[in-house]
């Protein structure tokens, strides 16, 4: 096999471990202060329905389904611009280049010279906070190609995703509208929202099914959720 044969088996076996590692939760680094955990939490545990799938030169898709609502998750081409275009590393390393090498779920990044470490796993199975939500990336919708969340993905504006600063990469959460009582479940995928006073930003289409895509913020409650399969 040739070098390149070589190196393009390497980043297609990434991009499925990376793939197929997702439904679970990943472990990460700790930061306290920044979000809270409560302890004893009960929450239910949710059974995962895997869909077709299929995986082709580096690129991947899942479809599966938790608690009702269905999750249809694409690994996007590096080629693809980040959504987070302001995360200057992750790992130490060119944010691309760590997405490549499967380095992303259990990795402290950098934005705007800060330096964030997310929460580690046993820490995120209690998490659970009150907050304002928000949206965002809707205007990719209108330009030509796609764009790639923090873990790798395609985003989709009209799927039920979410952007967190702390939580492992990618984590299944219950989000609560406190305003109408609607809750849905997100997979979170992305970084942010690097807003102050801001918990979690949310796609469009998860904004809309929330109730509060024409106000853009709301007080939610979001908390982790098990998720089994």
């Amino acid at each position: 096999m040739s070098g390149l044969g070589v190196k393009t088996r390497i980043v297609t076996l990434s991009y499925i471990a990376l793939l197929f590692g997702s439904i679970a939760l990943c472990s990460c680094g700790l930061l306290s202060t920044t979000y809270k955990i409560v302890k004893g939490t009960v929450k239910t545990t949710y059974e995962v329905t895997k869909g077709a799938v299929k995986v082709a030169f580096g690129t991947g898709k899942v479809v599966y389904k938790v608690g009702g609502f269905t999750f249809k998750v694409v690994m996007a081409p590096l080629t693809w611009p980040l959504m987070r275009k302001e995360i200057e590393s992750i790992d130490d390393l060119p944010p691309k280049e760590a997405i490549r090498k499967g380095r992303v779920k259990n990795a402290p990044y950098v934005v705007n010279g800060k330096r964030y470490v997310p929460m580690s796993v046993e820490k995120a199975r209690n998490y659970r906070e009150k907050g304002t939500a928000s949206w965002y990336g809707y205007e990719t919708q209108r330009k030509e190609g796609g764009h790639m969340t923090a873990n790798g993905e395609a985003f989709d504006p009209n799927g039920f995703n979410a952007a967190h600063k702390y939580l492992p990469l990618p984590t299944h959460v219950r989000v609560t509208n406190l305003e109408n009582r609607r809750s849905i479940i997100i997979r979170v995928n992305d970084r942010g929202p690097f807003v102050k006073g801001r918990i979690i930003d949310l796609s469009a289409g998860a904004s809309k099914k929330l109730g509060f895509f024409k106000k853009g913020t709301a007080r939610v409650m979001v908390e982790t959720i098990e998720v089994k399969g």
